[in-house]
């Protein structure tokens, strides 16, 4: 819907139609005067290009009756007691006269309460609809005209004050108290004299004493003002606002009194005092207290759904700074993302190498043991590892008793013959298939870390359980050369890291005991001394391979 700033203000004096038409800053008023005005009025609209819709309509004062009226102080509808009162008062009646009314003061005895009534003929006020309905206009405003002259004035804070307004021979008096309208009066065909006569009478009514000033507009005639200053009261021009001045001064016509009204009647605010127009006519407008109503109702809304709203909104914002956080962090988090994939890819390497460590085979100490396992009269040709076991080939005095010795090691279990023991010229050729201890794959463990080791060449400790060594034989004749050690035995397998045969004894030195008695099955023979090592280079028995001299326990270096 479109907002029309034009307010077109019509006034309805008999067969006279006198218009004011206020269009944003621009005032233009005219009279129209003929026997069918409703016709001639919508003609000069549509002439000045008057786009306006509805119209305020004003009334003479002299065709309404305005008096106030005394209502008994009992609690009731005021409405509905003025409107039981109204008969006595008026000189037309009829329950659909329409009036209205303002309280005034409380005055009189017993606190009766005091209330200014207006009133129309309903045939007047139906007439006067008419013509504006006929001229295609909708009336939003039914009041009398000279009643809207205080909204172009300053209003005064306190006072009494009396408004004089001529429109040709007829005064319209306006009795303001604070700037409320009080009582209104019509003089037609008065002189200033009896004005001024006619004011003092009508101070009995409002209960003045007397006024404090003297307003006069309209049709303005020289000296009119020296008979009013009999009221004892200063007499001057009403102090319009700015706006009021403004448009007052666009008004160059005549009659100047008429058009003056007009232009009250457009300019003054959408709720006027006592309005006459039907219930059924007038514009829904709000009540203060139906303002107040509202104004809390949308407030609730605003409050209600505000706190719907907020929430979500600081949650949008809180979001938003955590997504720029995390954008802020993202490259840090590749970064450790990218060191814990290298350090996952490190530690499963390490894992793979301790894996492949720990199933490997490890011959050093398996070799040590079985040079402290094996007796000195036997020799080993042949020495294999693999993840199931050990299996040795090699000669011996009696094959048999190996087989004891080998099951009391902590690494070997099932010992047994893997090929028949085949005896040659003094001794027995045999070969012995021996698997890990708890079938591990794993030969051996390595030496503790902070561990001491022996270093190369000193004496290793006799086994558990062992006896002690013999005293050693005298040493030696000066001059003599020590044995070196033997070469490495042909035949080990690949892999291996070397033999795993047990110390030769050097000369003079005695065989150690067995660490445990033999097998029934087979008896010990009875050991002759060994023979002496060969010097370096020198060939080996025939049939035997050569192995290197190891430390034992009691021999001297």
């Amino acid at each position: 819907m479109r907002f029309d700033p034009t307010r077109l203000a019509i006034l309805a004096f008999g067969d006279r139609l006198v218009a004011a038409v206020v269009q944003r800053r621009r005032i233009d008023t005219f009279v129209v005067e003929a026997e069918a005005p409703a016709a001639a009025l919508r003609a000069e609209l549509d002439q000045r290009h008057v786009g306006a819709r509805s119209a305020f309509v004003g009334l003479p004062r002299s065709a309404v009756t305005v008096k106030p009226i005394d209502l008994p102080a009992v609690d009731g509808e005021l409405t509905d007691m003025v409107r039981f009162e109204l008969e006595r008062h008026l000189p037309f009646g009829g329950e659909e006269t329409p009036f209205d009314f303002l309280p005034l003061a409380p005055g009189g005895e017993g606190g009766a309460r005091r209330v200014l009534i207006a009133a129309a003929d309903r045939r007047l006020v139906d007439a006067t609809l008419r013509v504006v309905d006929e001229a295609k206009l909708r009336p939003v405003s039914l009041t009398v005209a000279a009643h809207n002259l205080p909204a172009l004035a300053s209003r005064p804070r306190q006072g009494h004050v009396v408004w004089v307004h001529r429109s040709g021979d007829v005064a319209d008096l306006l009795f303001l108290e604070g700037g409320a309208l009080v009582l209104s009066r019509t003089v037609t065909e008065a002189d200033d004299e009896l004005l001024t006569e006619e004011i003092r009478r009508s101070f009995a009514v409002t209960r003045w004493r007397g006024c404090d000033a003297v307003w006069i507009s309209g049709d303005v005639t020289a000296g009119a003002a020296v008979p009013l200053r009999a009221l004892g009261a200063p007499v001057s021009e009403p102090p319009y606002t700015a706006a009021a001045r403004r448009l007052l001064g666009g008004v160059t016509e005549s009659p100047r009194g008429l058009l003056e009204l007009a232009v009250a009647v457009a300019a003054a605010p959408k709720t006027r005092p006592l309005e006459l127009l039907p219930l059924a006519l007038r514009p829904r407008r709000l009540t203060r207290a139906q303002l107040v109503t509202v104004g809390l109702a949308g407030l609730a809304v605003v409050l209600a759904a505000a706190a719907l709203l907020v929430p979500g909104w600081r949650e949008g914002r809180r979001l938003a700074d955590v997504n720029a956080r995390i954008a802020r962090l993202d490259p840090e988090v590749r970064a450790v993302e990218k060191v814990m994939q290298e350090l996952e890819r490190k530690r499963r390497l390490l894992a793979t190498v301790q894996s492949i460590e720990s199933s490997s085979v490890r011959p050093l100490p398996v070799l040590r043991e079985l040079t402290e396992l094996l007796p000195t009269d036997a020799w080993l040709t042949m020495l294999a590892f693999d993840v199931k076991g050990v299996e040795l080939t090699g000669q011996a005095g009696a094959a048999a008793a190996l087989i004891p010795l080998l099951e009391n090691s902590p690494r070997l279990e099932r010992v047994e013959f893997s090929s028949p023991v085949t005896r040659g010229r003094d001794r027995e050729q045999f070969r012995i298939r021996a698997a890990w201890e708890g079938g591990s794959a794993v030969v051996a463990a390595a030496p503790r870390a902070g561990a001491a080791v022996p270093p190369a060449g000193a004496p290793l400790a006799p086994p558990r359980g062992a006896p002690p060594a013999p005293a050693p034989p005298p040493s030696a004749p000066p001059g003599a050369r020590a044995p070196g050690p033997l070469p490495p035995a042909a035949g080990v397998a690949p892999g291996a890291q070397g033999p795993a045969a047990p110390p030769v004894r050097g000369p003079g030195v005695p065989a150690p005991e067995r660490p445990g008695p033999l097998p029934p099955a087979v008896a010990p023979e009875p050991q002759a001394p060994a023979p002496a090592a060969p010097e370096p280079g020198a060939d080996a028995p025939a049939g035997q391979t050569p192995k290197p001299a190891l430390d034992r326990p009691g021999v001297r270096r």
